[in-house]
């Protein structure tokens, strides 16, 4: 398969996304598949690459919510049909991770991308959804002995509110590392909320995420060998 064939379908997702053409998504996402392309980097640099533009119009104003909600729509139709074909990709490392939208938001469209980027690269995801209690948070790393603890908000009024996420986390289990993000959240923030890593997007999640786990399974191993 060549180049230029891979380059046009990943194009006719990105854009079908954009534009919310469910049609065009379906039909592009259908090709990949008869047509054998590898359907991982069909989702990240056509779906997702869609979303991410979204969210940069989002952020411009150019688009609200309801074209949000339509973009989402069409990618996940053609989520649905490549992901019966993504194997997982090889990594190097795994774990369990928790994310949700915190409390008094209910803007997931971008915890859905950060998910779906958790699932393709082989992480055991726990997805507590929007608009979720504080305590839910805390519990929920308690009972799965979560890795990691993802935290979003697309608000400045609700992002406050994970300072206390992140404190009784801390309190309950050290170890946990938790990161956030959202439109509102820089790097500052994180720093001053006591969190470990921060994303300002999907695929920067997905890598500060993994040098999170590598090095609080070193940690662990340094423990284990030091009480050995």
């Amino acid at each position: 398969m060549s180049e230029e064939r891979e380059k046009e379908l990943f194009e006719l997702l990105k854009n079908g996304v954009i534009e919310f053409e469910e049609d065009q998504v379906r039909d592009a996402a259908q090709a990949v598949v008869d047509e054998g392309i590898d359907a991982v980097k069909a989702v990240f640099e056509g779906l997702v690459a869609g979303m991410e533009h979204v969210g940069e119009l989002y952020e411009q104003q150019e688009y609200f919510v309801p074209e949000m909600l339509m973009c989402a729509d069409a990618m996940y139709v053609g989520l649905d049909i490549l992901r019966p074909h993504m194997e997982g990709r090889d990594l190097g490392i795994t774990g369990v991770v928790i994310m949700g939208v915190v409390q008094g938001d209910v803007h997931d469209i971008g915890k859905n991308i950060v998910k779906m980027m958790f699932d393709v690269s082989g992480f055991e995801v726990h997805d507590l959804g929007r608009d979720v209690p504080l305590e839910t948070f805390v519990e929920e790393q308690l009972r799965t002995d979560a890795d990691l603890v993802a935290l979003s908000a697309m608000m400045t009024t609700t992002m406050v509110g994970m300072k206390d996420i992140i404190a009784r986390i801390k309190e309950k289990n050290p170890k946990a590392r938790i990161m956030i993000g959202g439109a509102p959240v820089t790097e500052e923030i994180a720093d001053k909320f006591g969190a470990d890593g921060f994303a300002e997007d999907a695929s920067n999640a997905l890598k500060d995420a993994i040098n999170m786990l590598t090095t609080l399974k070193k940690i662990q191993e340094e423990e284990e060998y030091g009480t050995a």
